[in-house]
């Protein structure tokens, strides 16, 4: 059973503050954190498997994508896909698992 939804705000100064909240998207994940500053929001999941693997090496994989639906916008033309991660993307997604 997973816990109930909790948001948590952290004012940094005086009219900026960072909201923390869990518990209400990515249920299926083992754990999801929605992080918001400004008008920026990230989802961040993580997921474990059940069996234990006892080598010296730890999995990270990070996803870092800036979707167009989130900022209002469909891509147009024939193919509604968003494609591949651009080189900006996969940059940020090195940086992330850098600092992690």
């Amino acid at each position: 059973m997973k816990p109930e939804a909790k948001i948590q705000d952290i004012e940094f100064v005086p009219e900026r503050s960072l909201s923390l909240e869990t518990g209400r998207i990515a249920k299926q994940a083992d754990g999801a954190v929605v992080a918001r500053l400004g008008d920026t929001m990230v989802l961040s999941t993580a997921t474990i498997s059940d069996e234990v693997n006892e080598s010296n090496f730890f999995p990270l994989t990070v996803d870092y994508r800036e979707k167009f639906a989130a900022g209002g916008k469909v891509p147009g033309g024939f193919i509604k896909r968003e494609g591949r991660p651009t080189d900006k993307e996969t940059l940020t997604a090195r940086l992330i698992d850098r600092a992690v």
